[in-house]
């Protein structure tokens, strides 16, 4: 039974169990539920702290879990990154006030940082051969430097309206970009049967996300153009017509790309085109 982890709260949970009921498993009933063995799927799907899951599939307590990079990185676990989930995407940035000399790496050197992920910013600065006093903060550690404690900060950053809030600018390329991913205990093989199969669900509802199903009728003299607009995953399906200066091309389309492209089908002469939405296969 694959043992996999997943967020109890925070901002990865909710898309992480959407992910999991669309690819077909089941969740908890109730919100005190910590674990939830669905014996359809042989899966058993455990409710961690975000920050702790790292932790447990790199110990190989768990098999497989969905947290973010930041975290996985902020720990030190041997889990290893398996799969980005395209959701929960976030920025770690360097930000110091607005009237700080502060305005380039160079001049962490010798500063005060906070961060709640001081091995992440540890590790950065390290390999960037910068000295800095790394001081740990579990939360709002934007107040540490108005308070004296720091005279900067590193933290996940997605508006930057806290930080402008606090009197703060982002400086520097970022640390670090984040998303969702699924992680891997070392103690289980990445051709694992389970594992495969598991990863194959998620593939197919990320693949159906993202895509559409598009038809469409084009004169044989404008397939190429057309196929061009239309390239697919690997490569779209031609059929003949009865028609013979007609086929019908089916192709998949990113669902942001969708007009833009139907605009420029019918621009080269294609005609009856039909949009689809794509449906995750399970196995």
């Amino acid at each position: 039974m694959l043992r996999i982890a997943v967020p109890n709260k925070g901002m990865l949970s909710e898309p992480a169990w959407s992910l999991l009921q669309e690819a077909g498993y089941q969740l908890r009933t109730q919100p005190r539920q910590l674990v939830v063995t669905d014996y359809d799927n042989n899966i058993e799907l455990f409710y961690l702290r975000p920050l702790d899951i790292a932790v447990y599939v790199g110990q190989g307590a768990i098999d497989v879990g969905i947290t973010g990079r930041d975290m996985l990185l902020n720990t030190e676990t041997t889990a290893i990154e398996d799969l980005p989930l395209g959701f929960g995407a976030s920025t770690f940035c360097f930000a110091a006030p607005h009237d700080s000399s502060i305005t380039k790496l160079e001049d962490v050197d010798g500063k005060r940082v906070a961060s709640s992920f001081d091995k992440l910013v540890r590790d950065y600065l390290t390999e960037h051969d910068i000295q800095a006093d790394i001081i740990h903060l579990d939360g709002a550690v934007e107040s540490s430097v108005q308070l004296g404690v720091a005279n900067l900060i590193a933290d996940v950053v997605s508006t930057g309206t806290t930080l402008r809030n606090a009197g703060l600018r982002i400086f520097g390329d970022p640390i670090l970009e984040s998303e969702a991913v699924l992680i891997r205990s070392p103690k289980l093989s990445k051709d694992d049967k389970q594992l495969v199969v598991f990863k194959r669900r998620l593939e197919g509802v990320l693949t159906a996300r993202r895509y559409v199903m598009v038809d469409y009728d084009v004169p044989v003299s404008k397939v190429s153009a057309a196929v061009a607009l239309t390239p697919g995953l690997e490569s779209p399906t031609i059929s003949p017509l009865r028609d013979q200066q007609w086929c019908a091309v089916r192709s998949m389309v990113e669902r942001e790309k969708v007009n833009q492209t139907m605009d420029r089908l019918y621009d080269v002469g294609a005609r009856a085109i039909i949009v689809t939405a794509l449906q995750a296969s399970r196995i």
